[in-house]
C-alpha cells in the first residue's frame, strides 16, 4: 500500500466557500479513480503547521496507482480549476506502508 500526504495553504483572500468546494471535490475521487483504498481531507487544528491550513491523504493499492492519479483526468481537473488559483504553498509526501 502507498500513503500519499498532502498539505495546502490557501491565498489569504481564498473564502471558505472556495476551500469547501475543492474539500468536496477531492472527497469525490475516491468513486471516480482506480486504486484508491481510502481518501481524507479536512481543516487542521494544530498549533505547529506553518501555515498549511488543510490536509489529504490518500491510500492507494499500490504505487502503480499513484501513478495513475496524478495524471488522472478527474484529478487534473481539480487541480486545474479549483486548486491552482487560489493555492500559495503545497507539501506532498508519499511513503510505502509495510503491511
Amino acid at each position: 500500500m502507498i500513503e500519499h500526504i498532502v498539505l495546502f495553504k490557501w491565498q489569504p483572500d481564498t473564502s471558505p466557500e472556495a476551500i469547501a468546494t475543492i474539500i468536496e471535490a477531492l472527497k469525490s475521487l475516491q468513486d471516480k479513480i482506480p486504486g484508491i483504498v481510502d481518501l481524507s481531507c479536512g481543516e487542521n487544528f494544530c498549533e505547529r503547521s506553518k501555515g498549511f491550513t488543510h490536509g489529504l491523504v490518500v491510500r492507494f493499492v499500490d504505487r502503480a496507482a499513484l501513478e495513475n492519479y496524478g495524471p488522472h483526468p478527474e484529478h487534473q481537473a481539480i487541480v486545474q480549476e479549483l486548486i491552482k488559483p487560489v493555492l500559495l504553498d503545497i507539501l506532498a509526501l508519499d511513503f510505502a506502508i509495510e503491511c
